[in-house]
């Protein structure tokens, strides 16, 4: 079925069940008639409920009502905003160095308005050790509560354990500055950063 509305001569049934332009009922009334009465008016015949029987068919002006129907979709997607994930990977023996580094990328999302995965990988023997995830997760989460909260507890996924950060409300998002890549890749620590900048 199309979703397309159909107006004036496109609608092809029979008998409408008329609405005026105030919102009034007219009641059943045969396609003709309804036709003339819109053209009378210096209005459009609008099919509103085409399921029903007979059709529900509105006398408006198509024109001024899609326009303000675009209008209104714009400003519902305006005030709409839009939640970006960035993701963190962390190895449960990682380092100071790293781990400061991770933090700050960490940071950085949580000040630009973005909620942020961390993600602990565990290999091999490391999966029996599943506090060692639980009690880093917790120190990073404790390390940034003045700026993000904890959205999803540290759960267990697989070989990974995932928790969830979410900026504060009161906090506004920095303006647009350079964000460090998301840390997707396989290996929790990679040389190169080393010398990203703090």
């Amino acid at each position: 079925m199309s979703s397309e509305t159909r107006i004036n001569d496109r609608i092809r049934v029979p008998e409408v069940r008329l609405v005026g332009p105030a919102g009034e009922q007219v009641g059943i009334v045969r396609i003709e008639d309804a036709l003339r009465l819109a053209e009378e008016a210096d209005l459009d015949l609008v099919e509103v409920a085409p399921q029903a029987r007979p059709p529900v068919c509105k006398l408006m002006d198509y024109g001024k009502f899609k326009y303000e129907s675009a209008q209104k979709a714009r400003e519902s997607r305006r005030n709409q905003q839009l939640t970006v994930i960035k993701e963190q990977k962390l190895r449960p023996k990682i380092d100071s160095h790293d781990y400061e580094t991770k933090k700050r990328n960490v940071v950085r999302f949580l000040e630009h308005g973005h909620k942020v995965k961390v993600t602990i990988m565990f290999r091999g023997r490391e999966q029996s050790r599943p506090e060692l995830g639980y009690r880093l997760l917790q120190r990073l989460a404790e390390d940034v509560v003045d700026l993000g909260v904890v959205e999803s507890n540290p759960k267990q996924d697989g070989r990974n354990m995932i928790m969830v950060l979410a900026p504060h409300k009161h906090i506004k998002p920095r303006p647009r500055g350079p964000l460090p890549a998301d840390d997707s890749g396989d290996s929790g620590e990679s040389a190169g950063e080393d010398t990203q900048q703090g």
